[in-house]
């Protein structure tokens, strides 16, 4: 198989593999109305659908890291964007429910192995004062999923039938699968040896939880999606009652906040690799928690929530990058894949627990109960950040 080390080439295949896996985290909530009419899902079972991804993402998240630290970050690359692939195919010949909750179950599968890998590879690939570079190139996927393959998904569906956009989905990562094979070599970096299985597994993860910059960079992690989803979940149905917003204005306004991602993502990676990792989270995190906190008390117009929302989005793509780079540092490639994965996992929880909280503090107090909760949990992130995270020395 010829091979070559075209940087590029390297990043384009991981970008896809990024578009693709965030277009599944939020593609579903949209075309559940043509689910629904499609398969006849009942009310009750639809929440499920997201549940049987979301559950298989973090459990398989939890045990491809070590693996990949064994057998090589390209074979978890290839077959994970392989077994995702599969999955969304899966979805275009489905009939029934059964057969649809198999496929999401197996495209969690997928999700999970290729959660934390990206980022390791470039951790293994990447000298560490371009890693900020080449994540935030890598990690703008997000955004494009947000500002193109979701509402393409939802054009879709309405338009041909639900399975249409699982089938562009397989698209996407199919040319991500192609890529891996042809053009994406397996880096020349230490392996680890000792056999993997369960006890192997859960002593890593014991490991590098006794690593006090390991602990204090997964729990920043975990408390920005706790707080965001705390803020985030309800903030539409909020505006809506607020200011009327309609349908069309807060899909503007998401669209309008991925712009912000397509542009703070990228540049948050390649300033971080001038001035350091530390300063981008201890601003986006207590710029954030500002945000929220302001939310809402001066949130009374839709150009102010334009502004805000922009602001917001800036302050959270300004973390993906410098952060994933951070983590890099903390272990070496024998740990890397293992590390990323349990960061992976605990942004999961954090976005479990969030939406969870979410909902009862809007029903018992209104959002600014959500605003004040979310704004708080930020501001302890970012006391934890400067308080307990060193800068990490460049390799």
């Amino acid at each position: 198989m010829k091979q070559t080390t075209h940087p590029y080439l390297i990043l384009t295949a991981l970008w896809l593999i990024v578009v693709s896996v965030s277009s599944q985290v939020l593609i579903i909530a949209p075309i559940l109305p043509f689910i629904s009419a499609e398969l006849g899902v009942s009310a009750s079972l639809q929440g499920g659908l997201i549940s049987a991804y979301a559950v298989m993402a973090a459990a398989f998240a939890l045990f491809a890291g070590p693996f990949s630290d064994a057998v090589g970050r390209r074979k978890i690359l290839l077959f994970g964007a392989a077994s995702m692939t599969a999955a969304l195919l899966l979805h275009g010949v489905v009939e029934n429910v059964i057969l649809l909750f198999m496929a999401r179950a197996l495209a969690g599968l997928g999700a999970g192995l290729l959660s934390g890998a990206p980022p390791a590879y470039i951790g293994d690939y990447f000298p560490y004062e371009k890693r900020g570079w080449a994540n935030g190139l890598v990690q703008s996927g997000q955004a494009i999923s947000q500002l193109v393959g979701i509402p393409a998904g939802i054009l879709l569906a309405e338009t041909f039938g639900f399975k249409a956009t699982f089938l562009m989905f397989a698209c996407t990562m199919g040319t991500a699968c192609l890529l891996i094979y042809f053009f994406v070599p397996q880096p020349d970096v230490e392996r680890d040896t000792i056999k993997i299985d369960l006890s192997r597994i859960l002593e890593k993860y014991r490991k590098i939880l006794q690593d006090q910059t390991s602990r204090v960079a997964l729990l920043s992690f975990f408390l920005m999606f706790f707080s965001l989803l705390a803020y985030v979940t309800y903030l539409p149905t909020w505006l809506r009652g607020t200011l009327g917003l309609a349908g069309k204005e807060l899909a503007s306004l998401f669209f309008f906040g991925g712009l912000a991602t397509v542009i703070a993502v990228p540049l948050a990676g390649i300033v971080s690799d001038r001035i350091g990792r530390k300063p981008i989270l201890v601003i986006s995190s207590f710029g954030l928690a500002i945000i929220m906190l302001a939310t809402p008390y001066i949130l009374k117009s839709l150009m102010i929530a334009y502004i805000l929302f922009f602001l917001a989005m800036t302050k959270i793509a300004m973390r993906i990058s410098p952060h994933q780079s951070l983590l890099t540092s903390l272990s070496k490639s024998t740990k890397r894949g293992s590390l990323m994965s349990l960061n992976a996992t605990m942004g999961q929880l954090g976005v479990a627990l969030g939406s969870a909280i979410a909902g009862p503090l809007y029903a018992g107090f209104g959002y600014v109960s959500n605003a004040i909760f979310a704004g708080v949990l930020m501001l302890g992130a970012g006391f934890i950040i400067v308080k307990y995270l060193p800068e990490p020395k460049m390799e």
